[in-house]
């Protein structure tokens, strides 16, 4: 059998990279559902799903390269001619399907890669290059819109696989044509090919297929990231010496040994503090905080669930605190509660104050298992104990 392709037969080459692709994808869809709906309640549940999932994306990336392989090799080689080229209506259908399923085969892998690029923490590819990918930002919206793109393209994928299986078997078991065996090892008897008529016309069609299918992933991920947006009921303002102008709470977590970064978006603080007291207390601080507001990439809803912290029943969290003089500046002394786990807690904090203007810095580490968070997580190999907390603001001094 010969390697390369001519204007009537399939070579070798071109054979390998049809059935390992068929091969990769008829593992792939399977795999991706399983791993999408196993559960994730205890610690080995979460290890054995996330293992799943770094299968999942491991073989997407594979899938991406085999995928261009072919692409690339098909475009060097002449196409075989179609055996039913006389039917111009079934011609035209064969051929738009063959283009919607090599842009599936790019868009279904790279979309997915893309979305796990941009979220942060969960399931790693398994290979050394790194998590990231070059001009993608570490964003809760990229991952979201390139999500559903993914979704929508799986679909479109699905569609274009059961067409192309379906006018195989219809070649093979009605029209009685070498088509299907041609694909096959060996080299069937194949007659003279009916005058062929290529166009444009089906590869436009697969590109409008293709873009209104991206559109409708976008919209669809428009209206997710709105419905999933709900923070519970905003913070009222509250009452204070000084007023924060911007700041942000951030916390870092490692999970499966790789760091994710997330941040509440609604916090208050209600701060009095006064500079020219020299020694001892120099003001107090309550900061309330929604923590139905986290983002935390793409364990955001794990986070929020009732294994975590619980937010349907323990919306707020709250630290109340002395802000003293320290031996290098000044510290906030008090307690942080969560889910009424109210735990001693001492946060440094880098303080500069310029007249009515104030910006302050502080880190802390915390031990989620100090307020009953992931204690179903006993092993730090899946979640670990440490959560750093960094925090931001500045604020001005009211009249």
């Amino acid at each position: 059998m010969a390697l390369t392709n001519t204007a009537q037969r399939y070579g070798g080459v071109t054979k390998t990279f049809h059935w390992v692709t068929a091969l990769l994808i008829l593992t792939q869809l399977p795999l991706g559902l399983y791993a999408n709906d196993l559960p994730y309640d205890t610690a080995e549940q979460l290890a054995r799903k996330a293992w799943f999932f770094s299968l999942h994306k491991t073989l997407g990336v594979t899938v991406f390269f085999v995928a261009l392989g072919r692409i690339i090799w098909a475009l060097s080689q002449p196409r075989p001619g179609l055996l039913n080229a006389e039917k111009k209506l079934e011609s035209f259908a064969a051929e738009t399907v063959h283009w919607l399923l090599y842009g599936a085969l790019v868009i279904v892998p790279l979309s997915g890669w893309i979305s796990h690029a941009a979220a942060t923490g969960f399931a790693p590819i398994w290979w050394p290059f790194g998590q990231g990918l070059p001009l993608i930002p570490k964003s809760v919206v990229v991952e979201h819109l390139f999500g559903e793109v993914h979704e929508v393209a799986v679909k479109g994928l699905l569609a274009a696989l059961v067409l192309h299986i379906a006018g195989a078997l219809k070649h093979h078991f009605v029209d009685r044509d070498p088509t299907l065996r041609r694909m096959l090892p060996g080299e069937p008897a194949i007659g003279p090919l009916p005058p062929q008529h290529h166009t444009s016309a089906p590869l436009i069609s697969a590109l409008v297929l293709w873009a209104l299918a991206l559109a409708l992933g976008t919209v669809l991920a428009t209206f997710g990231t709105k419905a999933n947006d709900s923070t519970g009921d905003q913070l009222a303002q509250v009452t204070s010496d000084w007023q924060v102008q911007e700041g942000q709470i951030d916390i870092t977590v490692v999970q499966f040994g790789s760091e994710v970064t997330g941040s509440f978006a609604d916090w208050t603080a209600a701060i009095s503090f006064d500079e020219m007291i020299p020694i001892g207390k120099a003001g107090d601080v309550t900061a309330t905080i929604n923590v139905a507001s986290l983002t935390l990439g793409s364990v955001t809803q794990q986070a929020l669930g009732v294994d975590f912290f619980r937010v349907e029943t323990f919306p707020t969290a709250v630290f109340m605190a002395d802000i003293q003089h320290a031996s290098d500046g000044y510290e906030a002394v008090g307690t942080l509660t969560i889910k009424e786990n109210s735990v001693p807690l001492t946060l440094p904090l880098n303080l500069a104050v310029t007249g009515d203007s104030a910006e302050m810095r502080g880190n802390v580490t915390l031990d989620r298992r100090d307020f009953g968070i992931g204690d179903n997580l006993n092993d730090e190999k899946g979640l670990a104990f440490a959560v750093k907390v960094h925090i931001t603001l500045k604020a001005n001094r009211e009249p």
